[in-house]
């Protein structure tokens, strides 16, 4: 598991130094996730952690309060979670998440991005079992035992946890997510979370060299040009 989320962290970093529109993404998701669960981070975990998610990342406060009180009203966009898969350039496997009011402008959108990529769009779960879908939760703490058996006391499905340099990262299934984050709460206090996030973490890698890296970074601008992209997953090496 550690393996794959330090490729995924690496292609993490490579996807957003592509993104020109992190502000608005952020605004996108932090309305529906609290017009969905509430606009109170204290009662509502996932909006927490998308807020501390979204000051990391230096979103402007006055990005954030208007997505906030957008939800407060009621009214506003439907947006609703889409998500696609294919394979890209060199034959890697990509899974693409959007928040979209509009299906079928995204579907085409995300589709000329295979297209003109000589890459190819799937059927849904083309590829998503090559992924593990897992909880990821990254902290300061050195004692891997009190933070296993606070889970597992909570009856959460621990998948791994891991400790390195005096950080411990804990992986569950995207279900657990909540009951995991609110037994450390329980447990330690106040957490600040470096990592708060479920993710797709690729299985394996496929390595790409030549032109097909060109075209696969190509690809990965011109998805991350669409409003409607939200997140990036894939297998690719360089």
């Amino acid at each position: 598991m550690g393996r794959a989320y330090q490729n995924r962290k690496e292609s993490m970093a490579k996807t957003a130094g592509a993104k020109t529109k992190v502000y608005s993404k952020f605004g996108r998701e932090l309305y529906v996730c609290a017009k969905a669960g509430g606009v109170d981070p204290s009662g509502n975990l996932a909006l927490r952690g998308l807020l501390e998610r979204a000051k990391k990342a230096q979103v402007p406060a006055h990005v954030i309060d208007k997505a906030l009180d957008k939800a407060k009203g009621g009214g506003g966009e439907d947006f609703a979670p889409a998500r696609y898969e294919g394979f890209g350039p060199g034959g890697c496997m990509v899974i693409v998440d959007c928040l979209t009011d509009n299906p079928n402008r995204t579907f085409n959108d995300v589709r000329q991005c295979f297209t003109k990529t000589k890459a190819k769009i799937g059927i849904q779960g083309a590829v998503s079992h090559m992924f593990d879908h897992t909880t990821i939760l990254a902290f300061v703490h050195d004692d891997e035992d009190a933070v296993l058996e606070a889970l597992l006391s909570a009856d959460v499905d621990v998948t791994d946890v891991e400790s390195e340099d005096g950080k411990i990262t804990v992986f569950t299934p995207p279900g657990d997510y909540f009951k995991a984050k609110q037994a450390l709460m329980d447990t330690l206090g106040e957490v600040d979370f470096d990592v708060d996030e479920i993710q797709f973490l690729p299985k394996g890698n496929t390595a790409l060299s030549g032109d097909d890296v060109a075209l696969f970074e190509k690809f990965l601008d011109m998805l991350n040009e669409l409003d409607d992209v939200q997140n990036i997953y894939h297998d690719a090496e360089f």
